[in-house]
């Protein structure tokens, strides 16, 4: 199991990672781009291995520039088309699909018609979707779909569409062929939007206008071609459009927007092609002429007729080249359909898994290999990766994305190198590590970047200084086995070591259960006794907590450990910090008078029923980083052993959003109790401490481990001084006894 997991923190994860970042990336526009261009370079290098001529049941009528020649300036007059539909008609080709819009009413019109009634083929005109078609250099206005013109044109909408349509190529408008001509020819919508890149790689074949959903011209000329009926075909969005008739069975997949994937074989070349005025001029010869010639098979086909020559504007982009004609882009998506030879999208997540399973093998079989096996792993994978994705296009048209997932493969290599670059180094610093465990961390980091050896001696600077010790801990020691005492300490140390660290501090040393904590050294920290504060704080909340758990383990601790309370002092000023000790050992330590009076502080607090003590210095310091965010409690001034002079101290009830209403009413009434006894109002300052101490946060006999607290400190003080007055110029100051 150990193993098992081992492997996931190891392999799997960084793999699972480096590849779902690799595919968000291969998400956002500009990596599609590029891996559209690879998908373009696949195509283009597979024309050697394919089939190479298109279906033959499609005939392109190219527009060429032997065309423009023999009919001189376009467009051409539409008696051209008229006489031309009038003499292919009569050889009975299956539709005659125009990629050319008659939208503008011309005077020959009428020549046109002539030519769309003599002919037996079924024709279909183009017609433009959008707000304003563009037809040549001109914007025409489309009809709305409700209009009287577009329910009387020859429009044949689908039916049977089912699916979600949010994503539905649509349009509000709607360009038809001019006048009688929408009514005598089908139209079909030759619309071919281009990508975020220009290049037309989806075509739609449908389009929504209004609430229809209408056929584009190459799947409209595949319905004529073969008789297919309304109710013979059906249509999921986002999935495929299905012909079921007695002419043909054909599922074609089609993605949300109601486009196809155009698997492109053929530009110019490959198609069956023949010039349109070719074409008309022989039929002309055989039809009209009676003469004896040559006539391209067009019976039974689909005529596709549309612009080829250079110069014309019905070009654009497309995989094969810049300047593509538009005709020849419903052509490959007829050919498609015809051999049912369709592109297929690869969808993500087998792709995804794929490589995250190759990843994970190749980092547990190569992350601890030679250098060369390494290097022949990172190039070896996106190689034979590139490889299989191009075979498979060549071979059966799926698409296999690229980019990404050779993005995620590098990652990879470089995640390799860098784990094995940190590993060397961890081996450097383990040695420091350890040392590191026994003095402070920050210490060891500045030592090893500045290169020198550690010296004796120290420096003066100012810094808070930290003592913790637990209350009654001789107790512990007559109640606890040896090895539970260890637990238990371990567990307790281990909190208030965490907790001072976050907060910036730096351990001193252990003595016993007692904590030695310096804020402020050896990296300065301006904001040092706030942070102190802080820092004692969370240890007395993490204290409490521990209590409780420690109750809730029943029989395993005695009611003691329930009840385990500790007292920290604080004080704030110029203390001695350096290494102290001898030549061959020695410790990073702090001395001097202000550490002193922190340890101080921690002892003496006892004799004001309190467990978090301070100086003024360190309440002042803190008040000008921390604000109001530490509530204090003035306990008066204090003459310490070993000092001449009174200091104010001060009890750190908590931190501001931990302190209750009850507690802050307690300090206001406890601090009249403190000026009535400074002023000698011993009745005053006995009721003010007898109501506070109905409010104190601890309570004897109530609150775990507490003894006393500071309203009944004073409470016996004041009684005292009823009995036995101070001295006549006694100005408040308490002399301590307690070291």
């Amino acid at each position: 199991m150990k193993t098992f997991f081992a492997f996931v923190k190891q392999h799997l994860f960084p793999a699972v990672v480096a590849m779902t970042l690799a595919l968000l990336l291969g998400l956002s526009g500009w990596m599609q781009n590029v891996e559209n261009l690879t998908l373009d370079l696949r195509t283009k290098s597979r024309v050697p291995w394919q089939p190479a001529m298109a279906d033959p049941q499609q005939l392109v009528v190219s527009i060429d520039e032997e065309s423009l020649a023999a009919y001189k300036a376009w467009p051409w007059p539409r008696r051209v088309h008229g006489l031309f539909l009038a003499l292919v008609g009569q050889t009975k080709p299956s539709v005659i699909s125009w990629d050319i819009l008659f939208t503008e009413p011309s005077e020959d019109d009428s020549r046109l018609i002539l030519g769309l009634k003599a002919t037996e083929a079924n024709v279909i005109f183009g017609a433009m979707s959008g707000e304003n078609a563009v037809v040549g250099e001109k914007e025409a206005d489309g009809l709305l779909p409700d209009d009287p013109a577009v329910k009387a044109a020859r429009l044949m909408p689908l039916k049977n569409v089912t699916g979600d349509r949010k994503n539905l190529l649509t349009k509000p408008r709607i360009l038809l062929p001019a006048g009688e001509l929408a009514l005598l020819a089908k139209s079909a919508l030759v619309d071919t939007p281009p990508g975020p890149d220009g290049v037309r790689r989806r075509v739609p074949l449908m389009i929504g206008i209004g609430e229809n959903v209408y056929a584009t011209m190459s799947l409209q000329s595949l319905m004529e071609h073969w008789k297919v009926q309304p109710d013979e075909i059906s249509v999921r969005i986002g999935e495929s459009i299905t012909i079921n008739n007695a002419y043909a069975k054909r599922t074609i997949p089609i993605d949300d927007t109601g486009a196809i994937l155009v698997n492109y074989r053929y530009s110019t070349d490959g198609f069956h092609t023949v010039g349109y005025s070719y074409l008309a001029s022989n039929l002309n010869k055989k039809f009209v002429k009676k003469e004896e010639v040559s006539v391209p098979e067009t019976t039974g086909r689909i005529l596709m007729v549309g612009q080829v020559a250079a110069g014309l504007t019905d070009m654009g982009p497309s995989p094969f080249s810049a300047l593509t004609p538009m005709v020849l882009v419903h052509s490959n998506v007829i050919d498609n359909v015809l051999r049912e030879d369709y592109a297929h999208e690869v969808k993500w997540w087998p792709i995804w898994l794929g490589a995250v399973v190759v990843g994970a093998a190749g980092l547990r079989i190569f992350a601890h290999r030679k250098l060369v096996a390494q290097a022949s792993f990172a190039l070896g994978v996106p190689i034979t990766y590139a490889g299989i994705a191009t075979m498979l296009w060549i071979s059966g048209s799926h698409w296999l994305h690229l980019v990404w997932p050779l993005l995620g493969f590098s990652s990879l290599q470089v995640f390799m190198i860098a784990r094995r670059l940190i590993a060397e180094q961890r081996a450097k610093e383990h040695i420091t590590g350890m040392f590191g465990t026994y003095v402070s961390p920050a210490l060891v980091n500045r030592m090893v970047a500045s290169g020198e050896s550690p010296q004796l001696g120290g420096h003066e600077d100012e810094i808070t200084a930290y003592f913790s010790d637990i209350q009654g801990f001789s107790g512990f020691s007559e109640k606890l086995e040896p090895a539970q005492l260890v637990e238990l300490m371990n567990e307790y140390l281990t909190a208030c070591t965490d907790i001072v660290q976050e907060e910036g501090g730096t351990l001193d040393k252990y003595i016993g259960d007692a904590v030695v904590v310096m804020f402020g050294a050896p990296l300065p920290l301006p904001d040092h006794a706030f942070r102190a504060c802080v820092a004692s704080q969370r240890v007395q909340k993490n204290l409490r907590e521990l209590r409780v758990k420690w109750e809730l383990e029943g029989d395993r601790w005695p009611e003691i450990v329930w009840r385990m309370q500790s007292r920290i002092g604080l004080n704030s000023g110029n203390c001695i910090i350096g290494n102290m000790g001898s030549r061959t050992r020695f410790n990073y330590t702090m001395m001097g008078d202000n550490v002193n009076l922190a340890a101080r502080m921690e002892s003496g607090a006892k004799s004001w029923g309190v467990y978090t003590m301070c100086s003024e210095a360190t309440k002042t310091a803190c008040e000008q980083y921390g604000g109001d965010r530490v509530v204090f409690r003035s306990l008066g001034k204090v003459i310490v052993m070993g000092r001449s002079r009174p200091v104010p101290f001060y009890e750190i009830v908590g931190l501001k959003e931990h302190v209750s209403p009850q507690t802050h009413e307690c300090l206001a009434i406890f601090a009249e109790g403190m000026t009535k006894y400074y002023a000698q109002d011993w009745e005053g300052a006995l009721a003010c401490f007898a109501r506070s101490e109905l409010l104190e946060p601890n309570v004897p006999g109530k609150t775990p481990g507490v003894t006393s607290n500071p309203s009944l400190v004073f409470r016996d003080r004041v009684r005292q001084f009823q009995e036995t007055p101070p001295a006549a110029h006694w100005d408040g100051v308490h002399v301590a006894k307690d070291k």
